[in-house]
This record gives structure tokens, C-alpha cells and sequence, in this order.
């Protein structure tokens, strides 16, 4: 996508389905299921003690559903799992995404994340695409998604000489910290509709029924006549 107005980044949520009540009911089913690979800098102390940070079962129920999908991955995440990290990047099942370095967020008040400095913002993310370069992640695609989803026009414009896309969502999955993969997995289902993007979590110890929410999501979804398709699918349509 372009730049917005006066160089900020452009901010994409999901695909448009027309105007007319007829364009709205002809729409294309696709649907695009993101998963954020969450991982703060301060974390690695954690991640020794034995929190686990990845969800390769997770991945793995992706390949065997063949689902194309989006992973947003904080370059934190990145090196602390750099086989599963390149083992994703190099899948063309996937696309990987930026998530920030840290997973500090980029604005105030934003569910209790660290602050990054407004002159720290460009690096933090530049930071990130070198942390997938050395990992040796291959299929990256200029989108960034904001710590939290939490941003504000000074954001928007300090992160402009970065040239990626904010991607949001308009399907919010509460997989974070859930303990129910059925209420989850209703969540989605209830609130996908033509162009929808969700997002999920890729974090055994912040979203465990992710995976068991997902064995319930996609079948359904396609049984409804949808068909899965990467951010930038949806960007292309």
C-alpha cells in the first residue's frame, strides 16, 4: 500500500466488500488467519526457566490443513526460536510478518506494554527484519503489525521511513490466555464474513487452545465456502 498523508503508514484492516447490499452478498469468501509470534525483550528469563514461547503443534496442524496464513513475529521470537522461526519463513504455506522487535508497545496505556521511545520506533522494526535475516527467514512481507494493535497518528508518522503497511483485524479470536478452544472457536466463527482478518496467537504459554480452536475453525469455515488466504492475498483482491 501507498504511504498515507504526510508520509504516515498506511494501516489495513481488511478487505473491502463493496457498497451495494448485492456487491456485499457476492463477495468472495476468503478469510485471513493471522498469528502473532509474541515475545517482549525482557522475556528470556522466562523463556530458561522453561516458558514456552512457540506452538509448534500449532504449526504443524497448519501444514496438515493446509492452511496459507500470516505469522506476525516479534524479532525477540525470532532468536530465542531461530529453527522455527526459518522453518515457517521458508514454508511457502506461510508468510512472515513484523511484530516489532521487542513487543513494547508504541503508544501510551497499552495493556500495561513497555513504551517505545518515538525516536526508537523505525530501529525497534528495522531491528526486527534483521533478526529474521539472520535466522534465515525467507518469506517476509513489508507488513507490520503494532504491539497490542495499539497506535495513534504520531506513531503512524514516526514509523513512515520504515515503508511497511500496518495490518490490524477486524476478528478478534480471545484466544490470548483462554482456557475454552469452544468459545474461541465461536468467536471466530460468529465474526468472520467476506474479507475478514483474524487474529490468533503462536504462544503455547499466553494462547494454549489455539490449536484445538483451530482444528474447529477451519473445517467449519470451509464448509461454509470459505477459503483461506494470506495477508497479502487479501491486499492483492
Amino acid at each position: 500500500m501507498a504511504p498515507g498523508p504526510a508520509g504516515r503508514t498506511p494501516v489495513f484492516e481488511r478487505r473491502p466488500t463493496g457498497g451495494s447490499a448485492a456487491e456485499k452478498a457476492a463477495a468472495e469468501k476468503v478469510v485471513a488467519l493471522t498469528f502473532d509470534a509474541d515475545m517482549t525483550a525482557d522475556q528470556g528469563a522466562r523463556a530458561k526457566a522453561g516458558e514456552r514461547f512457540d506452538n509448534p503443534e500449532l504449526i504443524a496442524l497448519l501444514r496438515r490443513l493446509k492452511v496459507p496464513s500470516t505469522v506476525f513475529m516479534t524479532g525477540r521470537w525470532a532468536e530465542e526460536y531461530p529453527a522455527q522461526a526459518k522453518g515457517i519463513g521458508t514454508d511457502d504455506l506461510f508468510e512472515v510478518a513484523n511484530h516489532s522487535y521487542s513487543h513494547y508497545a508504541f503508544t501510551a496505556d497499552c495493556y500495561g506494554l513497555p513504551v517505545v521511545a518515538k525516536d526508537a520506533m523505525t530501529r525497534d522494526v528495522e531491528r526486527a527484519f534483521s533478526a529474521f535475516r539472520q535466522a534465515g527467514v525467507r518469506n517476509v512481507v513489508p507488513y507490520f503489525r503494532f504491539p497490542g494493535g495499539c497506535y495513534d497518528d504520531a506513531a503512524l508518522r514516526a514509523l513512515g521511513p520504515a515503508n511497511v503497511t500496518a495490518v490490524q483485524w477486524d476478528v478478534v479470536s480471545g484466544d490470548a490466555f483462554a482456557t475454552d478452544a469452544g468459545a474461541v472457536a465461536e468467536q471466530v466463527l460468529d465474526g468472520v464474513r467476506p474479507g475478514s482478518l483474524v487474529v490468533m496467537h503462536c504462544t503455547r504459554s499466553a494462547a494454549p487452545v489455539t490449536a484445538e480452536a483451530i482444528s474447529r475453525i477451519v473445517p467449519e469455515l470451509r464448509k461454509r465456502g470459505y477459503r483461506f488466504v494470506k495477508v497479502s492475498g487479501l491486499m492483492e483482491g
